[in-house]
């Protein structure tokens, strides 16, 4: 693979590829002081707009929970390195309840105050859950009143009726967030605006190789009491919040027709509504 040329300003040499999505190429680059940074390079695909939100979501946060935005290059980003220890780590070295409270640390300096303004171009929630409305309107016109109907039903109320609106990561999960010189943060934000609660509803799903846990009534009751309590909701808004995002995943999946990834995703919706149900 050829070695992309950054540019000069930026100060960095001996790049190595250290991941690479459908969606980018994340290279490892030393800068002048011999100190790492990150290099995002963006591929040409759909949803490009969604990482150039999350890339003035960074700027807009200053390095407030999460990595700095050092410069930018078209479609490509010099950000603050993260570290390397991913949060899912956690669970394996201590507890998934530690895992969850640093979680909860990092969404409340997501979410505190900035005295800048927010960026202009933030997807609103209503718009992000277009999926979601799209299969739910064709399950009800087929007559089939399962839990898309229900989740569109949930996410219209709490779209209609917010607890608050501010600008969210939008993406918030164990492998977003990381441990480093800094400590916490999080990274690669989608640069969402609504209401809080749907940055601790992606937690629930996460990690994706732990369907033992993300399926456990008492973990679900656990991080909607820790997350309740960070953001100042209540512990049923926060599992409706998260039936609601379960399933526009599910949504997105039906789209891909991924029928695995779908299934996963509405199982542990389930199993969140059924703890939900029971508060």
């Amino acid at each position: 693979m050829d070695v992309p040329a950054f540019p000069k300003r930026w100060k960095v040499g001996a790049p190595e590829l250290v991941a690479e999505t459908f969606s980018s190429r994340i290279w490892k680059v030393a800068r002048e002081d011999g100190s790492p940074a990150i290099v995002k390079d963006l591929k040409p695909f759909d949803d490009v707009e969604d990482e150039l939100r999350g890339e003035h979501f960074l700027a807009w946060r200053r390095g407030e929970g999460a990595v700095r935005l050092l410069g930018r290059d078209g479609h490509r980003m010099l950000l603050e390195y993260a570290g390397e220890i991913l949060l899912s780590q956690i669970i394996a070295d201590q507890d998934d309840n530690a895992a969850t409270a640093i979680a909860a640390e990092v969404m409340a300096k997501l979410l505190s105050p900035s005295t800048h303004p927010a960026p202009p171009d933030l997807q609103p929630l209503r718009t992000r859950f277009s999926s979601l409305f799209k299969k739910a309107k064709a399950d009800h016109a087929a007559g089939e009143r399962g839990l898309y109907v229900e989740a569109a039903e949930i996410a219209e109320r709490l779209l209609s009726n917010p607890h608050d609106v501010r600008p969210l990561h939008g993406d918030l999960h164990h492998d977003n967030i990381m441990h480093g010189p800094r400590g916490w943060l999080a990274i690669d934000p989608k640069g969402v605006l609504g209401d809080p609660g749907f940055d601790a509803a992606n937690m629930f799903y996460n990690p994706l190789d732990r369907d033992d846990l993300c399926l456990d009534p008492r973990r679900i009751a656990h991080m909607a009491q820790v997350f309740a309590a960070t953001l100042g909701q209540t512990a049923p808004a926060i599992l409706d919040h998260a039936v609601a995002n379960g399933c526009l995943s599910a949504a997105w999946h039906h789209e891909d027709r991924n029928a695995v990834d779908e299934n996963r995703e509405l199982a542990i919706a389930a199993a969140i509504r059924r703890v939900r149900l029971s508060l």
